[in-house]
């Protein structure tokens, strides 16, 4: 807001503007609209930046993935839960659409199937379509994928998968019924003995009451409950969470070297030393998830 002009999300006048109700935000300069349509959730827009951030999808106007820095998200969310994991086999991506957070989990060798539950096709089509680099792994053989609503298709499961991964939006819209307890709880059952549950917990810069909602429900359901942290360049505040939830696997109690050793060099962010740090949280973080 300047004045009397108020910002609207989306792209204006050859910028992408995305401002947070605190006030301030993210402006990209757009080159292209590549696609843009309706499906029967959200508006899906992918369009071509004018910057290091090549292409970029949204969701609702809402940031979801840039090329330039999506790695940032999908190896944290990834590798953080799997490599303290001795041998995950069965992953199950909640969200996750765009398939970025399917290729960083096939990068363990381990990994036999992954079950991608997306509510919405048109993200995996546009995706694939948009965003190869990210969306590359969508067709492997490992992958399968449910175009259906997670809070459904998680309720007759028992244990059933060694990681679940929850790469949802925000607790709006398409994404809202999955931050109640009902659905951790169902969450908390699917998941076999030494399963360990990740899911992205919004910005500690921006969305305070969010965070302290989310952690309470997890707290309720979950015996163990902890919270690491990364900067992620283009969401709100440029800094973001992620729960850590099992019914028995301490964080931080076991690591994965010979694994950690094959995977490292696949990547941007990931690395053991960086694993660690990630569990290390500043004091108003600490009161917002205890």
């Amino acid at each position: 807001m300047k004045g009397n002009i108020i910002m609207k999300n989306g792209i204006e006048n050859g910028y992408y503007h995305e401002i947070t109700p605190q006030g301030f935000g993210l402006v990209i300069k757009a080159k292209e609209v590549l696609f843009s349509d309706n499906s029967p959730f959200q508006k899906v827009e992918v369009f071509e930046s004018d910057s290091m951030l090549g292409r970029v999808l949204t969701l609702d106007d809402l940031m979801m993935v840039t090329e330039g820095d999506e790695y940032h998200y999908h190896e944290m969310i990834s590798h953080i839960p799997m490599m303290q994991h001795p041998c995950p086999k069965s992953v199950l991506v909640i969200g996750g659409g765009d398939g970025g957070t399917v290729r960083e989990v096939l990068k363990h060798k381990t990994v036999e199937k992954v079950v991608l539950c997306e509510i919405d096709g048109m993200v995996i089509e546009a995706s694939k379509k948009f965003l190869p680099t990210v969306a590359c792994e969508l067709d492997n053989p490992k992958v399968e994928i449910r175009v259906e609503d997670a809070i459904e298709f998680i309720k007759d499961k028992k244990d059933e998968y060694d990681i679940i991964l929850i790469d949802s939006t925000d607790p709006m819209g398409p994404g809202e019924g999955l931050f109640t307890d009902e659905f951790y709880t169902n969450i908390k059952n699917s998941l076999k003995k030494g399963g360990i549950m990740a899911a992205q917990s919004e910005s500690p810069v921006t969305n305070h009451s969010e965070i302290k909602k989310m952690y309470e429900q997890l707290h309720r359901v979950f015996p163990i409950v902890s919270t690491y942290t990364s900067n992620m360049p283009t969401y709100p505040g440029g800094y973001w969470a992620w729960a850590f939830c099992s019914v028995d696997v301490e964080p931080l109690k076991y690591y994965n070297d010979e694994r950690a050793n094959e995977i490292i060099p696949t990547c941007k962010m990931y690395n053991k030393d960086y694993h660690y740090a990630r569990f290390a949280l500043p004091n108003y973080l600490k009161n917002l998830v205890k």
